[in-house]
């Protein structure tokens, strides 16, 4: 027997990818969407965008891959931000196009994007709800630092400057090691 709630899932899948792509990942037009589809968003669409990314990622050329990472990218930013629906869902959706975009947004191939993907990854589990606390801020601190092998004062100044306050703010949430440590990383 076909799992229609996981058809329906797909296919709004694949129209809010679409309609983030048509649209350059304008939130006015995707938030109406997403709000109108609250029930499709949990952790089975997550698993879908993983499933389908897979094997639409694996098949296309680099140039379409770059293309629909990019889409996914600003679908999981758009997500991440949502005001509506379960928070722990949204961001496990969020977790999972972001994880997807890094398969195609390498280091080597696309540095800049590479690294605002981790820095956004970073951004989610430092906001993640679900899991422990303590595991989401370090991996949180590990993609903010990933982030600042490319995001450079001297080569991006203004994203620098803003993983580098993410990431101090993860090390002032950070429940492992020293409070007195934490901050003084925090500060530096």
């Amino acid at each position: 027997m076909p799992d229609n709630t996981s058809d329906a899932q797909l296919e709004f899948l694949l129209q809010v990818l679409n309609a983030t792509a048509n649209s350059n990942g304008d939130a006015q037009i995707i938030y109406p969407l997403l709000a109108a589809n609250t029930d499709k968003l949990d952790d089975r669409l997550a698993e879908k965008l993983r499933d389908w990314a897979t094997i639409v990622l694996g098949e296309a050329e680099a140039d379409e891959a770059g293309y629909i990472a990019a889409g996914i990218f600003n679908f999981s930013n758009l997500i991440a931000q949502f005001p509506l629906g379960d928070k722990g869902s949204n961001s496990s959706i969020a977790l999972t196009g972001y994880e997807v975009a890094l398969t195609v947004f390498t280091r080597e191939a696309f540095p800049y994007n590479w690294a605002s993907t981790q820095n956004n990854l970073g951004n989610a589990y430092s906001d993640r709800i679900e899991g422990e606390k303590a595991q989401n801020l370090e991996v949180a601190i590990a993609c903010y630092q990933l982030a600042l092998e490319v995001r450079t004062r001297d080569k991006f100044p203004i994203d620098w400057a803003m993983t580098q306050n993410n990431l101090g703010s993860a090390y002032a949430q950070r429940i492992t090691a020293p409070k007195a440590q934490n901050l003084e990383d925090a500060f530096a």
